[in-house]
Parts: C-alpha cells; structure tokens; sequence
C-alpha cells in the first residue's frame, strides 16, 4: 500500500469522487405499478379534497338534526323513511324536514340531511318487504324501510365526513423523501392520482473477484468458498436506496476482471468490487486497475481500499472478506447512496458499553455489537463475537457496530462509545 489515511479522510474521498450521483433525475411512475419501495422527488398534493362529497361513516339513517333533537331513553322519535340512498353513483334527492332515508357507510349524504343515526341507535324499524316473509335467509329483514324510531337525540354534523375532512385541495398528501408503502399509495390513489414523480436510484455494478468463489446453493469443490459479498452487497445496495444494475463473480485473471468491469462501467452508475486490494500476491483487482488508487485505512476491519475511475465511472473496491466489506459499505457507501437517492443519511448513536473492550492503537476500530435494551441513545450496547473479519454468523447477530476510536487502547465498561445503526 502507498498511502495510508484515516477513516474521515477516505470517507471524504469517496463523498467527493461520488458526487456526480447526487441530483438524480427524475421518473414517473403507475401507482399500480412500480411505485412501491420508490423515493418521491416532489410533494404531492391533493387535486380536490378528500373526501369529495359529503359521505355517510355509518350505516344508519340521515336526518336533520333538528328533527331528532327530543329523542332520548324512553322518547324515541319516529320518523318516516323514504329512501334508501347506497354507496352507489348519482346523487340522492334532498331530505324534506320530519322524514329520514336509510343511508349506508360511504354513501353521499343527501341536501338537507346533518346527521346520521347509526343502526344501533334505532329500534322497530319497519319494512316495505320486497318478498312473502319478509326475511333474508339468514332471517334478517329486507326491502325499503318505511319508517324507523330513533332512539337518543344526534348534534349536526354527528357521523357526516365533510368534503376535506382529510385532505383539503391544494394540501400535501405526501411529502418529498418519502419511501412509498403500500398505505402511501392508497393516499395518493384514494385521491385520483395515477402517477408519482420518483428519484431514479443509483445503478450499481456488484463486483465479486476470486477463484475459489462459487454461488450460494452451488457445490463447493476443494478450497472453493460460497460468495457471500456478492448477496450481501446487492442487498445493501437495495436497503439503501440504489438499484443493482449488473451482478459479477470474475476468477482471479486481471484480463477477464477489466473485461467485467468495462461491462460493468457501461451499464451502471458506480463499481463497486469486493476482493483483490490487499498486500498479496494475487491482487486481482489491485492489477487490473492501475488507474484506481489503493491505500490503507486506519480502521479494522476493513483496512485496505480502493476508489478512482475507470471507463469514465467512479470504482470503489472493497476488502473481500465479508465482515470487512459490509462494514465498509456501511462506513464508506450507505449514506452516499442513501442521499443521492433522496433519503436521509442513517443517524449514529450515542451508547454505553455493556463490556469492556480493547483495541489496537492507532486504528478505529468497528465491532459488532448488539442492544442489550431498548435501542436508543444512552442505552447499553454489548459486542457480538470476535474481531475477525472473517466472522459472518457473528455479523448477522449484530445491529449495530461500536465505534472505537484510533486513539483509544481500551474502552471500559459503561464507557460511551458511538454506534452504526446496521
């Protein structure tokens, strides 16, 4: 390695050589399609309000309030019924003072009705029966209802959703960074919007390099390992907001590696390799790519680096064993490409060490660790297996890594320390 620089100064490199992906373009896409797990590039707004006309919340009776006002325990009011008005197309006729129509949830409420009386608060309601014994088959009555007795009094307005009682015209029904959900999508359909205005994310090439690597679900031969970075990398990359353009595993042949990567440059917005940046002799990566510079990070795991251009496309290379380029993605990329998507950047927090832990000088040091309690600032926060960066089940026991500062040889128990949430 020629160089060696501390964590902040590569992470200050890597914002710089990336900062051609800020200010994505924008895309529109379906609401039935194509929408979901999308960031929005703009606020959007209500085109008319919600709900559009004046709705019924219960199945019941509307009324006018006035007409309603004396009923109570043991003065019931009976009221004539006539009309039934559905959740249904049209508009119902106005309702003449001392009468009532039988309404259902949703329905427009007619001109002149205030208040809806629930079912429950109705008793001998009686009917136009539309057949010979007047019930249904599961014995409830049926028909149009010709007039109905109205147990306790309503104030105006009881039940009746107004135009705009959700949403009024103009105001914002979602706001711009907002990770589209399906509940995000039923506010913007529910108010009869068919396409939303998306970042376009980050397109990523996965690089994985090594001999011995072959697929998950493959069969390993003699010192042949399963590829783990390449997996985990692109799901990082889809956590955080980007978009895996093209996956690669290439063998250790520095012409077959920059043949990948001119694919790779060609189709996606940023490399990313993993493996091959070392200080071995098989340095595939390190190679193939004179035009990349490498250096030493003062952290572990996760020391050795790569990041530069290549075919006119940012390259960052990552150490290949697993632990060290999960934690590098998380240290170096996540929040790059969480921004550039229009998300915000993941919060560090502030915890208390549950264990006492020790550190080789002069390098940070990123440990797995684990909530002991609740997550949050000030809580206790325990590590998860060894150092080593080879230690994936110890990884996936982890949500956060602990942050040990370069300068710190030991960190003793209750000592606060920062942590990366994962």
């Amino acid at each position: 390695m020629s160089e060696r620089v501390d964590v902040e100064q590569h992470r200050a490199d890597v914002a710089e050589l990336l900062a051609e992906l800020a200010g994505r373009p924008t895309e529109e896409v379906s609401v039935h399609e194509g929408a979901l797990g999308r960031v929005l590039a703009s606020d959007v707004l209500a085109p008319g309000p919600l709900p559009r006309f004046r709705n019924s919340q219960m199945d019941g009776f509307a009324v006018r309030a006035a007409d309603v006002a004396s009923a109570g325990p043991g003065a019931p009011v009976t009221l004539p019924v006539v009309g039934d008005v559905a959740a249904a197309p049209g508009e119902p006729a106005p309702l003449e003072p001392g009468t009532a129509v039988r309404i259902m949830t949703g329905a427009p409420v007619p001109a002149g009705a205030d208040a809806v009386v629930p079912v429950e608060d109705t008793d001998h309601v009686t009917f136009n029966h539309a057949r010979g014994d007047g019930t249904r088959d599961d014995g409830a009555p049926h028909g149009s209802a010709t007039s109905v007795e109205i147990a306790r009094g309503r104030q105006a307005g009881e039940f009746v959703r107004e135009p705009g009682s959700d949403v009024a015209q103009g105001a914002v029904v979602l706001r711009a960074g907002t990770v589209l959900a399906p509940h995000h999508v039923a506010a913007a359909a529910a108010c009869g919007i068919a396409r939303l205005t998306v970042r376009v994310p980050v397109s990523v090439a996965v690089v994985s390099t090594g001999s011995e690597l072959v697929g998950p679900g493959d069969e390993p031969g003699p010192g042949q390992i399963w590829d783990a970075n390449g997996p985990a990398l692109a799901a990082a990359v889809l956590a955080a907001g980007g978009q895996v353009g093209l996956r690669l595993t290439v063998p250790d042949d520095p012409e077959v590696v920059r043949a990948g990567l001119e694919r790779a440059a060609a189709l996606c917005d940023l490399v990313l390799t993993t493996g091959g940046v070392s200080q071995g002799a098989y340095e595939v990566v390190k190679d193939a790519l004179p035009e990349v510079a490498f250096r030493s990070v003062a952290m572990q795991p996760g020391g050795p680096q790569g990041l530069g251009r290549f075919a006119g496309r940012p390259v960052l290379a990552f150490p290949g064993n697993p632990v060290s380029a999960q934690v590098s993605f998380v240290v170096f990329l996540r929040d790059l490409l969480r921004q550039a998507g229009g998300l915000l950047p993941v919060r560090q927090v502030p915890a208390v060490l549950d264990d006492a832990v020790v550190s080789p000088a002069g390098r940070r040091q990123l440990l797995r660790g684990r909530w002991v309690d609740d997550a949050g600032a000030g809580a206790r926060v325990a590590v998860v297996g060894g150092p080593g960066s080879h230690l994936v089940a110890s990884m996936a026991a982890a949500d956060v890594l602990i942050d040990v500062p370069a300068a710190a040889t030991r960190l003793d128990e209750g000592a606060e320390v920062m942590t990366w949430p994962l």
